[in-house]
C-alpha cells in the first residue's frame, strides 16, 4: 500500500500522527513527514488516519499518486 499527502492541503491538525504514529510524524508545528510505502501491519491505521484527516489531504491506495483517484 502506498500513501501520498498533499502537503499544500495539509493544515497540521495531526490526526494522522495520533492514529498512525509509525507512518506519520509532525516536526515543529506544521511540517509533516510520512513514509510513502506503508509498513507491514499498518494498513488499517493508515486507512483510519486518512479518513480522519479534516482536509482530506491523504490519498491511500496500491499506487497512490500515480493513477489513484483517476476515473
Amino acid at each position: 500500500m502506498q500513501i501520498v499527502v498533499d502537503l499544500n492541503r495539509c493544515q497540521g491538525y495531526a490526526q494522522c500522527v495520533f492514529l498512525a504514529p509509525q507512518v506519520f510524524e509532525l516536526h515543529g508545528e506544521e511540517a509533516l513527514l510520512y513514509v510513502p510505502a506503508v509498513p507491514d501491519g499498518q494498513d488499517e491505521h493508515v486507512r483510519r488516519a486518512s479518513a480522519a484527516c479534516p482536509v482530506q489531504a491523504i490519498t491511500v491506495g496500491e499506487q497512490a499518486g500515480g493513477d489513484a483517484g483517476v476515473q
